[in-house]
């Protein structure tokens, strides 16, 4: 296995509330009516969280705080950390507590961790294939809704970087912002008057002329959206190192690589978040006794 350097972890009140709505979502009005009757209320178990496939972790702070909500004691023993990679097989976790609680926990933690996984995995690969390039993977706002904060914590566990988190914390100018202000210069010249000075201000551009045209502008950021490689790297030295570069626009792991040789600073890529597989992985029961 290796890791990742120390990832800031998820705050508590957004792992706590995700875990809530989701366990409410499971449990609706009558909890459990499987487990409950077959199991009595005061056997323990014992289990272990194993992935079937080659993974990069995320998300165990969730499935520990799901088996948590149900049994406040039990035992979440961690054998990998976020940010680290485990080969398929992999024994991630063991959990120890009321059999009840793990049982009706177990689909809810392994939601969690599968989509998370699933995105750390696939960023992983993304960060891969640019390896020896200038070019840092970053994510978008294309993910799920409620569960941003979430998939982009998970970007980071894979090596990626995160874009703007929303609407509030960056500007970026897009086509229609510019088709419905009347131009770039009457956009960028209204945002420039409203914008605080620390925030980052960055316009997306189509052609080479829109990109000469931004470059006059005090900007801090321009993002190439769907341009082919050639016209990439002609903007990328436009350009010329006086604002951040990013490309944009149906990125994938088989073209990713041609467009980081561009010399582009980032690279968004919101298949990260929207169109990630699944880590598949599982709850396997073990005697109470291997845990102790």
């Amino acid at each position: 296995m290796s890791t990742l350097a120390q990832i800031t972890p998820l705050p508590r009140n957004l792992v706590e509330n995700a875990v809530r709505i989701a366990l409410e979502e499971d449990l609706g009005l009558a909890g459990d009516i499987t487990t409950d009757p077959i199991i009595p209320a005061d056997a323990r178990g014992a289990a272990a969280i194993v992935v079937r496939e080659p993974a990069r972790i995320a998300g165990l702070d969730l499935a520990e705080t799901a088996f948590h909500a149900l049994d406040p004691d039990a035992i979440f023993e961690r054998l990998v950390d976020d940010g680290m990679t485990a080969e398929a097989g992999t024994t991630i976790a063991r959990i120890r507590g009321r059999t009840r609680a793990l049982l009706t926990a177990e689909r809810t933690a392994l939601n969690f961790l599968g989509r998370l996984c699933g995105i750390a995995t696939l960023t992983a690969a993304y960060v891969a294939a640019v390896k020896g390039t200038r070019a840092k993977i970053a994510c978008t706002r294309k993910t799920t809704p409620g569960l941003r904060g979430l998939e982009k914590y998970a970007v980071r566990c894979g090596g990626g970087l995160n874009h703007r988190f929303g609407l509030y914390d960056a500007v970026l100018v897009k086509d229609n912002h510019i088709a419905a202000a009347g131009g770039i210069k009457a956009a960028l010249s209204r945002l420039r008057s409203r914008a605080g000075h620390m925030v980052k201000i960055e316009v997306e551009v189509d052609t080479l002329d829109q990109l000469r045209e931004v470059l006059n502008y005090p900007i801090d950021a321009v993002l190439f959206d769907n341009m082919d490689i050639p016209t990439l790297k002609e903007a990328v030295g436009v350009a010329d190192g006086r604002v951040l570069t990013e490309a944009s626009g149906g990125v994938t792991l088989e073209t990713v690589a041609g467009i980081a040789q561009t010399g582009v600073d980032l690279i968004s890529v919101g298949a990260l978040t929207h169109s990630p597989r699944n880590l598949d992985s599982s709850l396997e029961w073990e005697l109470l006794g291997s845990l102790q």
